[in-house]
């Protein structure tokens, strides 16, 4: 079947292959470089304000997106990626280096991504047919997890001590996507007639999402699904930041397995790897197990394990129960996903696919926010009180999310 899937499909899952597998090596470990170089207050301030930054970037990215065209936004946040990982390069070279210089550089990639993804998001609804979409967003879904383990695990292992090199991958990479991009994507906006200027403005955005500030159902529903995503934010903030104060680059004893040099990041890239590998190999057999039976009932069963595995890996110095605790989280993560992204297709208006779905991207931009968040409270209530945190973001999901799918008349505001 891949093989009849329009060629923007297959550049783009192949683009974002590429992108995420060279970015895996570098930003989950973001949090980790700014807590090094400034400290760990301030490295949550900063992550708190790129995501900030891309969240406002893609409301107003989607809109120019169906405006301007699909194409013509991806081609220039490409090139604005390459001048940002350009800079990124410099001022982490043997020249110099500026942990502010960097962090406007991850602005700049903050507003490329916040205009991209919304555009190539489109992109691909454009060119799908219904019957397509499940195939392809589960081929997406795959290589995404699959250039997120392989990146992670390089990443784990050379970020501390191979950066400048790193970035140099990242650099070479973005010019490599950036030519893909050009030569390989067609622009798939259908336009009738002239697009007035006023439609890319302020006011025309405004329109386009007032609607679904009426829809209180849809808005509990993405608020629990808000506090859930918070939790699985948490690995790379609290958890890594925690975990490379905790494991300090010497060499460990492993029993049987002798002694091996190790720090915590490499410890946070290889839990990585075990939790991304379990969706990589589970993701479609437990989608279909739960098909047949009670999505609500599994969701929220999901949730709770989700959030105690992590939980878990808040407090815990052992490397086996962290590595039970991702297990345990990853079982969670099977669970939920698929019954959640059921129960919202369910419950979107479908004359209003689209938007309500870019609605619901939000649910990661603020996810990653609380996540970043937490490394300015953390100090304050230590590795228990972060493992509460957890747990009651995790009930706070299922409660938000029982009360959007209780039985009530929906209320969405009409024209």
């Amino acid at each position: 079947m891949f093989r009849t899937l329009h060629p923007n499909i297959k550049a783009r899952i192949g683009i974002s292959f590429l992108s995420k597998l060279i970015g895996s090596m570098v930003f989950p470990f973001m949090a980790i470089y700014f807590a090094k170089e400034i400290n760990i207050g301030v490295a949550g301030i900063l992550l708190m304000i790129n995501i900030a930054v891309q969240f406002i970037a893609s409301i107003y990215g989607g809109h120019l997106a169906d405006h301007i065209g699909r194409r013509k936004l991806m081609v220039w946040g490409e090139w604005v990626k390459v001048g940002a990982f350009a800079l990124m390069l410099f001022v982490n070279s043997p020249w110099m280096v500026s942990p502010w210089l960097t962090f406007v550089a991850l602005l700049l990639i903050a507003v490329s991504q916040g205009f991209t993804i919304p555009a190539s998001d489109a992109m691909l609804i454009d060119v799908s047919t219904r019957e397509e979409r499940a195939y392809m967003y589960s081929i997406n879904y795959w290589a995404n997890n699959l250039s997120v383990m392989i990146g992670v695990v390089i990443g784990g292992w050379f970020f501390q001590s191979y950066l400048f090199e790193l970035l140099i991958g990242l650099l070479v990479m973005s010019l490599v996507t950036t030519w893909l991009t050009i030569t390989l994507i067609s622009e798939t906006l259908e336009r009738h007639g002239n697009n007035a200027v006023s439609d890319a403005g302020i006011r025309s955005l405004f329109r386009s999402y007032q609607k679904i500030l009426y829809d209180a159902r849809f808005l509990w529903f993405t608020a629990g699904g808000i506090a859930v995503l918070s939790i699985e934010f948490q690995r790379n903030n609290f958890i890594s930041v925690r975990l490379a104060d905790v494991f300090p680059p010497m060499i460990y004893s492993f029993g049987w397995l002798g002694n091996i040099p190790f720090d915590g990041v490499k410890l946070v890239s290889i839990l990585t790897l075990v939790n991304t590998k379990m969706i990589v190999l589970f993701t479609a057999p437990i989608a279909k197990w739960v098909r047949d039976r009670s999505l609500q009932k599994w969701m929220y069963i999901g949730f709770m394990i989700f959030a105690l595995g992590f939980a878990i890996c808040a407090f815990t110095d052992s490397v086996w129960v962290l590595f039970g605790a991702t297990i345990i989280l990853s079982v969670g993560e099977l669970l939920y996903v698929p019954t959640r992204q059921t129960i919202l297709a369910d419950i979107v208006e479908d004359s209003m696919r689209g938007t309500y779905m870019a609605f619901n991207g939000f649910v990661f931009q603020i996810g990653k926010l609380i996540g970043a968040g937490s490394l300015m409270f953390s100090p304050y209530i230590g590795k228990y009180g972060m493992a509460l945190f957890i747990l009651f973001c995790g009930l706070v999901g299922v409660m938000m999310t029982f009360w959007a799918l209780r039985p009530a008349t929906r209320t969405v505001k009409q024209e």
